[in-house]
C-alpha cells in the first residue's frame, strides 16, 4: 500500500420495500454520496458497483449503467458480486485502487432490489448464493444452515434460545433510532422465542428481512481528503478470507473461518488487536451468526459471546457495542449494499451524523461482512480523524 485512503462523503436510501427501479435506488446513493464529499460527479475517477440479482430487475452490467445516468460515461465502472458479502468485496477492491494510486477519488456503490420478486422466487435466489449442488440444490436453505450452526453452537457450549433472543433485541433498539432502518420495531424476548419456526432453533424474529436499498461512499486519498476541506474517515486495515463453500465442508460449524482470516489480515495493517475497537458493524443474518462473527473477530473468547450478549455487553454503552445501525437484522439487508450500508454507518458515526444512537468517544471501528455461510469476507478498520 502507497497512500492512505479515506472515506470523503456517504450516502444511503432507506432500506425496506421500495417502488423505484434499482438504477434510480442506486443514483439517490450516489447523489447523496457526491453531495457529502462536497465534489462533483467529474471528478470521480472510477465506479465500484456490488450487486448480486440486477437480473431480478432486469439490468446488469451496472455499473457503466450508474456511471452514464451520473454524466460520466466515460469513467470506467466495475460490477462485483459475492453474494452476501458483495459490498464489503467491492470496498475492498476500491480501497486497493486507490491505495495503489491508480484513482485519487472514486465512487463505492451497493444497491439491491428484490422485494418485488415475492418471498418464494427471492429465497429461491438467495439459495444460488450457496452451494447449490450440495446445499440449495438439495432443499438446504440458508435459515436450514444456520440453524444447523445453531444447534452446535448451543450444544458445545451450552447457549439458549434465549441466550439467541437477545440479539434480535438488541438490533432492534438500536434500529428504533436509525430513520432509515427496514425494522423500526421494539421487540422483546418473549415475543422472539414465541415468533414462528423458521428452521429449529431459528424463529422468525432471529432472522433478517429481505431488503431493497442502496448505499455509497466515496473514496479518495489522503491528499484529496485534506484539500476538500471535509469531514472524512482513515482506513486503517482491510483484509479478506475464504472459508469452504459448502457448510459441509468445515471442520467446525461454530467458527466461519473466512471471518477469522480477514480479521487478522485488518488487524496486522492497522497495527491493532480486537482490544482496541470501539465499536463494530457486523453481519447478522440470523442471532447466531452475529454471535459467531463477535468470537471470531476477537472480542469475545470462543463459547463466551452468547452469554455477553445477554448481559448487554454489546449495546450501545457496553463493553464492545456491537451494530449500532440496527444491523442486518433491524436495518435491513439489501444484500450487494449491506458491506457498504456498515460502511456510511461508520462515517455516520464519525462525522456527528448518527444522532442518538452515536457511540461515545469511539475513535476506531470494524466493519464484517460474509457471503452466504461465510464462504468469502471481508473486514475493514477506520480511525477517526481529528480536523482541529
Amino acid at each position: 500500500m502507497t497512500n492512505k485512503v479515506c472515506v470523503l462523503g456517504a450516502g444511503s436510501t432507506k432500506y425496506g420495500k421500495l417502488n423505484e427501479s434499482i438504477i434510480e435506488i442506486a443514483l439517490s446513493a450516489a447523489k447523496d454520496a457526491i453531495e457529502s464529499a462536497g465534489i462533483t460527479p467529474k471528478e470521480l475517477q472510477a465506479g465500484y458497483i456490488s450487486n448480486v440479482f440486477g437480473v431480478a430487475d432486469k439490468q446488469v452490467h451496472m455499473a457503466p449503467v450508474i456511471m452514464s445516468n451520473l454524466g460520466i460515461s466515460h469513467v470506467p465502472g466495475l460490477t462485483i458480486e459475492s453474494a452476501c458479502g458483495s459490498g464489503s468485496v467491492m470496498f475492498r477492491e476500491a480501497f486497493a485502487n486507490v491505495a495503489a494510486g491508480f484513482y485519487d477519488c472514486v465512487l463505492a456503490l451497493g444497491v439491491e432490489k428484490v422485494t418485488h420478486t415475492g418471498t418464494a422466487h427471492s429465497t429461491t435466489l438467495f439459495s444460488y448464493c450457496s452451494d447449490f449442488f450440495y446445499e440449495g440444490g438439495n432443499g438446504a436453505s440458508f435459515p436450514g444452515l444456520f440453524a444447523s450452526m445453531a444447534r452446535a453452537y448451543m450444544t458445545t457450549h451450552k447457549a439458549t434460545e434465549e441466550d439467541l433472543a437477545h440479539v434480535a433485541v438488541k438490533n432492534h433498539e438500536n434500529g428504533l433510532l436509525n430513520p432509515k432502518a427496514h425494522v423500526r420495531k421494539k421487540i422483546t424476548v418473549d415475543e422472539v422465542l414465541k415468533s414462528p419456526v423458521v428452521a429449529s432453533p431459528l424463529k422468525l424474529l432471529d432472522c433478517c428481512p429481505f431488503s431493497d436499498g442502496a448505499s455509497a461512499v466515496i473514496l479518495c486519498s489522503e491528499d484529496f481528503a485534506k484539500k476538500s476541506g471535509r469531514p472524512y474517515v482513515e482506513i486503517i486495515g482491510s483484509g479478506r478470507g475464504a472459508s469452504p463453500a459448502a457448510v459441509q465442508g468445515r471442520e467446525d460449524i461454530t467458527t466461519i473461518p473466512s471471518t477469522v482470516a480477514a480479521a487478522r489480515q485488518a488487524y496486522k495493517m492497522a497495527g491493532i488487536t480486537a482490544k482496541d475497537i470501539d465499536f463494530a458493524e457486523v453481519h447478522d443474518c440470523f442471532t447466531i451468526a452475529e454471535v459467531i462473527d463477535i468470537e471470531d473477530l476477537g472480542f469475545f473468547p470462543k463459547g463466551k459471546a452468547a452469554h455477553a450478549v445477554r448481559d448487554g455487553a454489546t449495546r450501545l454503552n457496553g463493553e464492545i457495542p456491537i451494530n449500532p445501525s440496527g444491523g442486518l437484522k433491524s436495518k435491513g439487508h439489501p444484500i450487494g449494499a449491506t458491506g457498504v450500508g456498515q460502511v456510511v454507518e461508520v462515517f455516520d458515526q464519525f462525522t456527528g451524523r448518527a444522532g442518538e444512537r452515536t457511540v461515545k468517544n469511539a475513535e476506531i471501528a470494524l466493519t464484517h461482512n460474509f457471503g452466504a455461510t461465510g464462504a468469502s469476507a471481508a473486514v475493514h478498520i477506520f480511525k477517526k480523524v481529528d480536523r482541529k
